[in-house]
């Protein structure tokens, strides 16, 4: 059985289990949820508490839940800007029990404006319940980036890495904010192995939302995707802890009696040195990642709170290699490459983040925001790694005695690569956020100060050697096959703004939003000035039907950084551009029932059209800009994804993505040419059970698939990218029982402060495939290049112990 075959097997397998198992021994309860004045509440949420099970309501505010049966829980209704409220029942099997209820407004909450409006005008935005980033089995240990790679539109084709690719987009078009801070990742790193923790703690976030394109003018200037953190603001202490086999975190979060000083702060550590273990480069691996935050609040009265939120991070990545065998090719066609090490790689990130927000809301009509940030990266990637290869053809007849060893020998030669590259930067910035809601407009406004200081110093360079000749090859000396010196330093500064309108349109059949904003953009390096108008209609039809639909789109301009700057020698130029795209998304929102259960289809469809591209090359994680060279293109595909409870009372979804994207590079006259994230078909499943009236005992999959991607020889032109990788199929599943719970009788005192405890057992990459996410390319004899796959992990088992207390 192939392992396509294997996938579609266990799939079913799980899901028939699961529809069979989830029909017994549960009850139902059913209702609508509606506010203080009447009106239908829409996305409540109702959830059995300490258990992974609940639904949210739909547009008429009704709901339907399953429940496990002959047992006492408590349903708990929540929403932002809402007290929660609590119930307890105790049902018979396959009783029908309606529960109706009424949600008070949380005059406390201090939020700002935005949120108090409906979230039906938050344009092309969707938001993410933040409980699935704790139970989604995951080999980086990244949380919220896990969970954002099994949406539409997205995908990601390493595992250890946090990173993801949006439409066509690459890793440094992607948006992140925490409490409105932009957040910057390191700039060196070259492979996931090496990348460590990503800045947002999962344990201390309060909300998630996300945008794969067509966002609103209010977030910042880039074309891919926006994902937009909030930490959260405790009530209550409160607090978790987890420790695995890749690592554990600690997090603790309470207000002060008076409730005018509130903090959340966590604590992480991760090393992946047991998934490193799994991998053809054998050695030393000694990875340590840890990282430190906390979010505080003072809050001085009802109408103005400060907000300190703090970060620092210190990854380390030290390695000894020693050996390394591959076996890659075809049947046809076998092959098998032995390297033999000396030398060491040692790499160092460290950042820091420092933030403090001013929140002043004389009204509940208006927000009034100011924010001061420092960021600052020091980053050194040091290696000397001196490599003796042998490529070999293998005996393919299976009749002989020696199948699969060395029949041939193709080629010999030795590799040695050099870096000593190091890179300090800061990022200073100032902002005003503000907001005013009337009764049919909300109105958002903000200006942004930034100053930027990088250092950026490279000494790097790679000697081969092929049966005894340098390559390039020379007669009268001996020739690098790359090198790179350079020492640039840039200190400039940006200005930013924006103006948005969300304007409710009443009409007979339904409701309107119309959103409007205009984004402008100022970089002294460029001397560019840049306007960036952008829309979004969301209509909600009063159908009987449940279907809403939007349209989204805009100019989406994205200036250089530093690293678009720079050509394949290292060499800054000072005429790049921004990077422009003409976007336009138009999608639809389908609720419907089956099963008597609530489900929620979404599609949407784009078109990108960019402008002044700086084409790029892409190797494991890192992004090889060529800055002396522009192209223009195009992206354009469909998205599809249905979201509901394919088992009783918990969310699964799966998500299918149709994308094509190409780039023409100018003047190099070989016309339209494949993108790097030119990943034609993408589909990513999350899908979660439980026993049938015990959920303690869960199941948690996430499953991956993603289309060939095309890649080329090093240091080759854009159009030589005409090499395929294999596809990339990943499925990991995870299985917990909670030991600890509400229902659990315990004498112990020190067990009594304890709310949850519960074990899982992951299997990471279940099936045990071979995915690769780079090439490795030596010489033969006669001159030929050969591309030996750099694999991903292979199949790891991962014992966790989770407690929140």
């Amino acid at each position: 059985m192939n392992s396509r075959h294997l996938i579609l097997f266990v799939l079913l397998c799980i899901f028939t289990s699961s529809r069979v198992l989830a029909q017994s021994n549960n009850a139902t309860i059913y209702g609508v949820v509606t506010g203080e004045k009447g009106q239908a509440v829409e996305l409540a949420n109702i959830s059995i508490k300490n258990y992974p099970i609940g639904t949210v309501t739909d547009r008429k505010g009704e709901y339907l839940l399953r429940v496990p049966a002959e047992k006492q829980v408590t349903i708990v209704f929540s929403l932002l800007g809402y007290l929660p409220q609590e119930k307890t029942i105790e049902a018979n099997a396959e009783e029908r029990i309606e529960l109706n209820l009424q949600l008070q407004i949380n005059s406390e909450e201090i939020g700002e404006v935005q949120v108090s409006r409906s979230r039906k005008g938050n344009g092309n935005i969707s938001r993410i319940d933040p409980k699935f980033t704790n139970i989604m089995p995951d080999a980086s240990s990244s949380g919220v980036e896990a969970l954002i790679k099994t949406l539409p539109g997205v995908s990601s084709n390493n595992e250890l890495s946090s990173q993801y690719s949006v439409r066509g987009g690459n890793f440094d078009e992607n948006l992140v904010y925490v409490n409105d801070i932009e957040i910057y990742r390191p700039f060196l790193v070259r492979s996931g192995r090496q990348e460590g923790l990503s800045f947002i703690n999962s344990d201390m976030v309060s909300s998630i939302e996300f945008s794969a394109g067509g966002f609103d003018a209010k977030y910042g200037d880039k074309m891919a995707s926006v994902l937009d953190i909030k930490y959260r603001k405790p009530t209550e202490f409160n607090g978790s802890v987890a420790i695995s086999m890749l690592g554990g975190n600690l997090h603790v979060e309470d207000i002060s009696k008076n409730k005018k000083l509130s903090y959340t702060g966590g604590v992480r550590y991760k090393t992946n040195r047991y998934l490193l273990g799994s991998l053809d480069e054998k050695g030393e691996y000694n990875p340590n990642f840890v990282d430190l935050q906390t979010y505080v609040t003072y809050r001085f009265s009802d109408q103005f709170d400060l907000s300190f939120l703090g970060n620092v991070s210190q990854n380390n990545y030290n390695f000894i290699p020693q050996t390394r065998e591959t076996s890659f090719g075809t049947f046809e066609t076998a092959y098998n490459t032995k390297v033999y090490f000396e030398g060491q790689e040692k790499d160092k990130f460290q950042t820091l983040l420092g933030a403090l927000s001013a929140n002043y809301h004389p009204s509940n009509d208006l927000n009034l925001k100011f924010i001061a940030s420092a960021f600052q990266t020091k980053e050194e990637v040091n290696y000397d790694i001196l490599g003796d290869y042998y490529l070999n053809e293998l005996e393919r007849d299976l009749a002989s005695a020696s199948v699969g060893d060395s029949i041939l020998n193709l080629g010999i030669g030795t590799f040695l690569n050099h870096a000593r590259n190091k890179l300090e930067a800061h990022v200073y910035s100032f902002s005003h956020k503000g907001a005013y809601n009337t009764t049919d407009h909300l109105l958002n406004w903000g200006v942004k100060f930034q100053l930027e200081d990088i250092n950026d110093r490279i000494n790097e360079w790679e000697l081969r050697d092929s049966t005894g000749y340098s390559v390039p090859y020379s007669d009268e000396e001996v020739t690098l096959a790359r090198f790179v010196t350079t020492d640039n330093q840039m200190q400039n500064m940006r200005i930013t703004g924006h103006v948005q309108d969300t304007y409710a349109i009443p009409i007979n059949r339904g409701e309107l939003y119309v959103t409007g904003g205009l984004r402008f953009h100022y970089w002294d390096f460029s001397n560019e000035f840049l306007l960036s108008p952008r829309f979004a209609f969301n209509y909600y039809p009063d159908w009987e039907t449940n279907i809403s639909f939007r349209i989204a789109g805009g100019s989406y301009q994205q200036p250089a950084f530093f690293k678009e700057l720079k050509d394949r020698d290292g060499n800054i130029n000072s005429d790049v551009k921004a990077q422009k795209s003409t976007q336009f998304v138009l999608g639809s929102d389908y609720l419907f029932r089956a099963w008597d259960r609530p489900f929620k289809l979404t599609s949407e469809v784009f078109y990108k059209n960019f402008s002044h591209l700086v084409p790029y090359q892409v190797e494991n994680v890192q992004i090889r800009y060529l800055g002396d060279q522009e192209s223009t293109g195009y992206a354009t595909g469909m998205d599809f994804k249905v979201n509901g409870e394919f088992v009783s009372g918990v969310q699964s979804w799966a998500s299918v993505s149709l994308l094509q994207t190409k780039e023409d590079v100018v003047g190099d006259g070989h016309g339209w040419i494949r993108r790097p994230t030119d990943q034609r078909v993408n589909v990513s499943l999350f899908f979660q059970d439980y026993f049938p009236g015990n959920p303690s005992y869960k199941m948690h999959m996430a499953a991956f698939y993603g289309a060939r991607l095309p890649t080329g020889p090093p240091n080759s032109e854009r159009y030589m990218d005409t090499f395929k990788m294999p596809p990339y199929r990943r499925l990991d599943i995870g299985f917990s029982k909670i030991l600890i719970g509400p229902e659990t009788q315990h004498g112990s005192k020190l067990l009594s402060k304890v709310k949850n405890m519960w074990v899982s057992l992951e299997v990471l990459n279940l099936l045990g495939i071979n995915n690769t996410v780079s090439y490795f390319w030596v010489s033969s004899n006669t001159g030929d290049m050969y591309a030996v796959p750099n694999y991903l992990t292979n199949r790891k088992l991962n014992l966790k112990l989770s407690i929140k207390f």
